[in-house]
């Protein structure tokens, strides 16, 4: 290994601990994974002819230029999904299309409660993201229960129920539609056989949780719960309207992609489209140009909600990954996992998972999908065990720690819960449930859908 790629190594590395102590040193990690593409890449360009052998000059250049593009163009397609996604959900939540929601959850009991947000989180997740369903169902959580020591209990099984139901869905978490993205999983494939494991990933913790639970809730009124979340710019049948067209049409992305062999991004830009078109013509309808509430509401102006600061990450870290392929360190690490558990894939994507919990899954469902490549058939196949497998670890290992996902953190913000009191009292039941959804997918893919050899 020359001293060029050492150094490449060494500032992803420092980049990654910035990252992961981000709330630590207060610097935002967008800010880091963006120095981290820069530099990564500039150290390559000291002396790229080292991994491009043969190449000089002008020819050099170009070839570099055109790896960069490459990925850049693979990365793209990511973040567009990405954009399109959080925006279609900002128009959903902001004109009232999620207060059904709200309404369906409200129980004098404690227990029946803790399962009703346990599967509605699970399901919302896998068709929204995870963040935003937990901040969904935080929100709901405030008004239904006042004791803060129950509350985050429930709290904590939005994590676990919001990660678990995203790892099936190929639209339910960064890492599985970037996995979905690359071709290494298709919908059919990852819903039929992640759905149990993620289930049960989900339903042991819901069990060990509720044994703390007892007696019901002193809550409120549902008709004032109701009334609190009223949305008065559209009417009770266009806030339908808007959550079919949103969220169904978010469920149909993947039969788009069937159907037309496009990308993903391009059927959420056109539920976007279709969406955005249509609340342009109930505002129209409505007379209000005037009224600045209602304008504020348009999609033109919720553009202005969206997190870039989360979408920059996203390609800054991406493209520092890129770098390391290209470098052949992704490769190499890969052989010498391969080679460690002498080619136990539900060993290596095992661990994989649990190093999600401390190390964000995205960078580590980048870093695989450079170490391995696609085969024909086995394990490493389009919807191998290994593709599968890696899609449940990376989403359903990030609730064994309460900062291993975007979920986890947003929950810790919003219910002050301590690091400490959820891996006391939440990190062996997450961890018993993914290591439960494991054993299933084993016994699912041994008895039930068995890989070809």
């Amino acid at each position: 290994m020359s001293s060029l790629t050492i150094a490449i190594i060494v500032c992803f590395v420092i980049g990654y601990l910035f990252i992961a102590t981000e709330s630590l040193t207060k610097v935002n990690k967008a800010a880091i994974a963006l120095l981290m593409f820069v530099v990564c890449w500039t150290l390559f360009m000291v002396d790229p002819g080292s991994y491009f052998p043969g190449l000089q000059g002008q020819e050099l250049i170009n070839a570099v230029s055109a790896s960069i593009e490459e990925h850049l163009g693979s990365t793209s397609t990511t973040l567009f999904f990405l954009m399109g996604a959080m925006t279609i959900v900002e128009i959903v939540d902001q004109n009232g299309g999620f207060n059904w929601v709200r309404n369906v959850m409200h129980t004098k009991s404690k227990r029946a409660l803790l399962w009703r947000i346990a599967f509605m989180t699970f399901f919302l997740s896998a068709i929204l993201d995870n963040l935003t369903t937990s901040i969904v169902m935080i929100m709901i959580l405030r008004k239904l229960v006042h004791d803060h020591k129950d509350r985050i209990i429930f709290a904590s099984l939005v994590i676990i129920a919001a990660n678990s139901g995203g790892a099936f869905s190929p639209i339910g978490d960064v890492t599985t539609i970037m996995l979905w993205n690359k071709g290494v999983i298709t919908a059919a494939g990852v819903i039929s056989e992640i759905l149990v494991p993620s289930i049960i990933s989900m339903v042991v913790p819901a069990l060990i949780l509720q044994l703390g639970l007892k007696g019901e809730l002193d809550n409120e009124d549902p008709m004032k719960v109701k009334s609190d979340y009223e949305v008065l710019d559209f009417t009770s049948k266009q806030r339908k309207a808007v959550f079919i067209i949103g969220v169904g049409g978010l469920m149909l992305v993947p039969v788009f992609k069937t159907i037309t062999h496009l990308p993903p991004f391009v059927g959420i830009l056109l539920v976007l489209g279709v969406l955005w078109t249509v609340t342009e013509v109930f505002y129209r309808n409505l007379h209000r140009e005037n009224d600045r509430e209602g304008t504020q509401k348009r999609v033109s102006n919720l553009l202005h909600n969206i997190d870039m600061s989360t979408i920059l990450f996203f390609l800054g870290i991406l493209m520092a990954v890129a770098c390391l392929e290209d470098v052949g360190v992704l490769t190499a690490l890969g052989k010498f996992l391969n080679d460690t558990f002498n080619g136990n894939h539900y060993l290596v994507t095992g661990i994989i998972g649990v190093l999600s919990s401390v190390i964000d899954n995205v960078p580590l469902v980048a870093g695989c999908m450079g170490m391995y490549p696609v085969q024909a058939v086995g394990d490493m196949a389009v919807d191998g065990i290994f593709w599968q497998l890696l899609a449940y670890c990376a989403g359903v290992g990030g609730s064994i720690l309460i900062i291993g996902s975007a979920a986890g953190v947003v929950v810790m913000g919003l219910e002050k819960i301590t690091f400490g009191w959820y891996m006391k009292h939440v990190s062996w039941i997450a961890f018993a449930g993914y290591l439960a959804g494991i054993i299933s997918y084993y016994l699912i893919r041994t008895f039930i859908f068995v890989t070809p050899l």
